[in-house]
């Protein structure tokens, strides 16, 4: 008799739990397994690559419906690194990110589209001192795991920037760097 109540109890449980998922919920990005890797082209065969680390911010989730979804993360631009000290420095330095004037870069989701599935998230990137519209296209998002003692959530998004939007072309003409960064985001997060 007791082995069947607590097999109902259990089951209520996680129903209760499954229930809670379904609703509009916040997660925190974790830190220590979120990155933004990005390539550009460096005329005329060769392809930087680099990442960004160190990034904190906040999901909401909304399983049922991605209109109530959002993120919003903090990206420190001293953290960027392309395995190449000097480059690194020039990037870091005012030709690039500024990083002393401007220690963050900030994404802002303004709207969420699509399915589940595959998600396009909208919103504001703001980069040494310029906000511009970026879309972001998410797949492979995870439902809620639990691992541990915590719930997470992963996703990974794609996306484009053109660094001329945000006043990089001056130091390095197109001919020498391309306009292209293309960027993937692999991101955790937990309550």
């Amino acid at each position: 008799m007791n082995r069947t109540i607590s097999t109902a109890f259990i089951s209520i449980l996680m129903l209760i739990g499954s229930s809670a998922l379904a609703q509009t919920s916040t997660w925190k990005l974790d830190t220590n397994h979120t990155q933004v890797d990005f390539q550009i082209r460096r005329v005329p065969v060769n392809t930087v690559r680099g990442s960004f680390n160190g990034i904190t911010g906040t999901v909401t989730w909304d399983e049922k419906d991605p209109s109530k979804c959002s993120v919003e993360a903090i990206i420190p631009t001293a953290s960027i690194t392309t395995n190449n000290e000097m480059r690194d420095k020039d990037l870091k330095s005012s030709n690039f990110f500024d990083v002393e004037k401007y220690p963050t870069m900030r994404f802002k989701s303004t709207s969420v589209t699509g399915t589940p599935e595959k998600l396009y998230v909208t919103g504001n990137l703001t980069l040494a001192g310029v906000t511009k519209s970026v879309t972001l296209e998410v797949e492979g998002q995870t439902e809620p795991t639990k691992m541990g003692t915590k719930l997470i959530l992963g996703f990974a998004a794609t996306g484009t920037i053109k660094r001329s939007d945000f006043n990089f072309a001056s130091t390095y003409p197109t001919l020498i760097l391309g306009d292209k960064i293309r960027f993937t985001i692999d991101a955790e997060a937990d309550k």
